[in-house]
C-alpha cells in the first residue's frame, strides 16, 4: 500500500515536471521570439525625430597669403541642448521627498512642486528650457517618475556680431533673414524614425542618425575683421551720430566676403524683443541707395574703354554745366578751370563727370550698366536680396543721364557697388561675392568656387582708372585715407538722399562713402564704407578716415609688406 502511494506521488511529480518543462520549452523555444519582442516592446519604442540643425562658423584662418591659422574657429550659430522636465506622479512613492529634491535643483519651492504633481496623475510638465548643468544634476538624483526630454535650441554666442548676416531661427523653427533664411533647406534637420530605449528617467535623441542632421556652414567672414568693422561703425555713431551704416570687406580676386558689418544691429537670441522689423534686414543687400561720386570711376571707365577719352584729355570746368533748362553744379559750387581726366576724379568734379558722359551715347551708358551688373542681383547667399532696374533712368532725359554720371538718379545696393568695383582690381572682371566657403554634411564637403565674369572692360582701362584713383588718395580729396608706405586706390562719395514719395532731395541728409582697394598694384582687399546721414557738413569726408583705419588694421593683421 505504501509502495503504491509512493509511486503515485513520484508519478504526479514527474507529470508536473514534464508539464513545467514542456511549458518552458514552448515559451522559450517555440514562442521565444514572440515573447522576446513583447518584452522589448515594453522597454523600447519608435518615435519620429528631427535631426539637429546645422551650425554656422566663422572663417578658420586669415586670408593673407601664407598666413598661419588665426586660432580656434569661432561659432556664429550653434545648437544648445535644453530640457523639458516632467513627471509621472503615479510612479512617485514619496512625493514630499521628490518635491524637495527636484525642487532644490530647479529652484522651485516644495509647495509649488507638490501643487504641480497634483495637476495630473499621469503626466505633468514641471519646467521648460532647463540648462544642461541642471539636467545633469537631476539625472544624478535617480528619481523614479522624473523624465527629462532633450530639446535642441538655437544659440548665437557672438550676440550682435554679424547678426544681420546670420539672421535667426524663428518661433516656428524656420530660418529668418540672412544665412538662416537663405540656407533653411540645408540647415534644417530632416525627420526620421528612431528606436528609443526607455530608461529610468531619460528620453533623448543623443545619438540621432547622422544623415538626419542639417549641413554645417563654414563662412568666409573673418571674425577679427568683422569685429573691427562693427566697432568702427559703433564709434561713428558716437562721434558723428550716423543714423546707420555699412562696411563691406572682400577679397577682390575671389569675391570672398571678409566682413559685412551693419549698424544698428540686434541680438538674434532675443529677436522677439525687437519692435522695428527693419532692423533684421541686411542693408548691404536689402536696401537701395544713390551712390554719389563713388560712381564716377565707372563713368570714366566707359569713356576710356570706348576710346572717347584718355587720361590726359582735358576740359575746362566753369563750376556748372547747362543741360537743357537745368543746370548741374559741383558739390561745393567751385570751378576748377582746366583739368585732365585724372583731375576729375582727384577733385571729384561733377561737371567733369558730365563732360565725360557726353562723349558716349545714353544707350552705351545703359549697355555698360548691364555689363557691370547694376541691373541684376549679385546672387549673394543672403535671403531677400533686392535690385533696382533703374527704370526712371532708362526713360530719363539728358539731365537724368548727366546726374547719373556722378551717381545721382541712379540706384544700387552696397553689395552691387562693391561687386562691380572689384573689376578695377581684377583687370576688368566683375566678381561674384559669397559668404559661405564650405558646406559640410555627413563627412562630405562642398567648397564654393570663386567666379569671375567675362572681361567687361580691358586690362588697360582697369589700370588707367586704378592709376587715377591712386592719385585721388595720394593728392586728391581722398588723401585723408592715405597710409604711408602703401599705394591705395579709392574714391570719395557724398550723395544727396531723395524723398521716398516725391521728386527732390532732402536738404539736410547725405550719404557719405569711400570705396577703395589695396595695395593698389597687387590688391588684397577691397573696402566699402557707407555712412547714412552723418551729422557733419556736406563737404566733410567722414567715411575716408574710417576706410583708413580698417585698411591699416588689415595691413597690420595680415602683415602686408609696404610698397615703398
Amino acid at each position: 500500500m505504501k509502495i503504491w502511494r509512493s509511486n503515485v506521488v513520484v508519478l504526479v511529480i514527474f507529470l508536473l515536471a514534464a508539464i513545467i518543462i514542456g511549458r518552458l520549452f514552448y515559451i522559450q523555444v517555440l514562442q521565444g521570439k514572440f515573447y522576446s519582442a513583447q518584452a522589448l516592446g515594453q522597454q523600447s519604442g519608435f518615435q519620429e525625430v528631427t535631426g539637429n540643425r546645422g551650425q554656422i562658423y566663422f572663417s578658420k584662418s586669415k586670408e593673407s597669403l601664407g598666413a598661419a591659422s588665426s586660432g580656434d574657429m569661432k561659432s556664429l550659430a550653434i545648437n544648445e541642448d535644453t530640457y523639458i522636465v516632467s513627471a509621472v506622479p503615479r510612479m512617485i512613492k514619496d512625493r514630499e521627498a521628490f518635491a524637495a529634491a527636484a525642487g532644490k535643483e530647479l529652484k522651485i519651492t516644495k509647495a509649488d512642486m507638490l501643487a504641480k504633481l497634483k495637476e495630473s496623475d499621469s503626466y505633468v510638465i514641471i519646467k521648460k528650457n532647463v540648462g544642461t548643468s541642471q539636467a545633469d544634476a537631476l539625472k544624478s538624483l535617480q528619481l523614479a517618475g522624473l523624465t527629462l526630454e532633450s530639446m535642441a535650441s538655437r544659440y548665437y554666442p557672438q550676440e550682435k556680431l554679424a547678426s544681420q548676416v546670420v539672421g535667426f531661427l524663428g518661433g516656428k523653427g524656420m530660418g529668418q533673414y540672412g544665412l538662416e533664411g537663405y540656407y533653411e533647406d540645408m540647415l534644417a534637420g530632416k525627420k526620421g524614425i528612431q528606436e528609443q530605449k526607455r530608461g529610468l528617467n531619460l528620453i533623448g535623441a543623443d545619438a540621432l542618425p547622422a544623415d538626419l542632421n542639417g549641413s554645417d556652414l563654414y563662412l568666409t567672414l573673418d571674425y577679427n575683421i568683422q569685429f573691427e568693422a562693427e566697432t568702427l561703425l559703433a564709434q561713428a555713431k558716437k562721434d558723428i551720430n550716423i543714423d546707420s551704416g555699412q562696411i563691406i570687406v572682400i577679397k577682390p580676386d575671389t569675391g570672398r566676403i571678409l566682413a559685412m558689418a551693419g549698424y544698428p544691429s540686434f541680438d538674434p537670441n532675443t529677436y522677439y524683443q525687437q519692435h522695428d522689423l527693419g532692423i533684421f534686414q541686411n542693408s548691404a543687400v536689402q536696401k537701395i541707395f544713390e551712390p554719389g561720386s563713388v560712381f564716377k570711376p565707372f563713368t570714366m571707365a566707359i569713356a576710356l574703354n570706348e576710346g572717347k577719352v584718355n587720361p590726359e584729355t582735358t576740359f575746362v570746368d566753369t563750376g556748372s554745366a547747362k543741360i537743357g533748362p537745368d543746370t548741374v553744379y559741383n558739390f561745393d559750387r567751385k570751378s576748377y578751370g582746366k583739368q585732365t581726366m585724372s583731375g576729375i576724379l582727384e577733385k571729384s568734379i561733377n561737371t567733369g563727370a558730365v563732360f565725360v558722359s557726353q562723349q558716349f551715347s545714353h544707350q552705351t551708358f545703359m549697355d555698360y550698366l548691364e555689363k557691370f551688373g547694376f541691373n541684376d542681383k549679385t546672387g549673394i547667399d543672403q535671403q531677400g536680396e533686392v535690385v533696382s532696374k533703374n527704370m526712371l533712368l532708362k526713360k530719363g532725359s539728358d539731365f537724368g543721364f548727366a546726374t547719373a554720371s556722378f551717381g545721382q538718379g541712379i540706384e544700387m545696393t552696397p553689395i552691387q557697388l562693391i561687386r562691380s568695383f572689384a573689376m578695377f582690381a581684377n583687370g576688368g572682371h566683375v566678381v561674384t561675392p559669397y559668404l559661405v566657403d564650405k558646406i559640410s554634411h555627413g563627412g562630405e564637403e562642398s567648397v564654393t568656387k570663386p567666379h569671375l565674369s567675362d572681361q567687361v572692360i580691358s586690362q588697360k582701362t582697369a589700370s588707367e582708372v586704378t592709376a587715377m584713383m591712386i592719385q585721388v588718395v595720394e593728392r586728391g580729396f581722398g588723401n585723408i585715407a592715405k597710409i604711408p608706405g602703401y599705394y591705395l586706390a579709392g574714391k570719395t562719395g557724398t550723395a544727396e538722399v531723395p524723398f521716398p514719395d516725391k521728386k527732390g532731395y532732402y536738404p539736410d541728409r547725405t550719404i557719405q562713402s569711400f570705396i577703395g582697394f589695396g595695395p593698389a598694384l597687387k590688391p588684397q582687399f577691397l573696402i566699402l564704407v557707407k555712412l547714412d546721414h552723418p551729422n557733419v557738413p556736406k563737404s566733410a569726408l567722414s567715411a575716408a578716415p574710417i576706410f583708413k583705419k580698417i585698411a591699416q588694421y588689415i595691413i597690420n593683421y595680415w602683415q602686408l609688406p609696404p610698397d615703398y
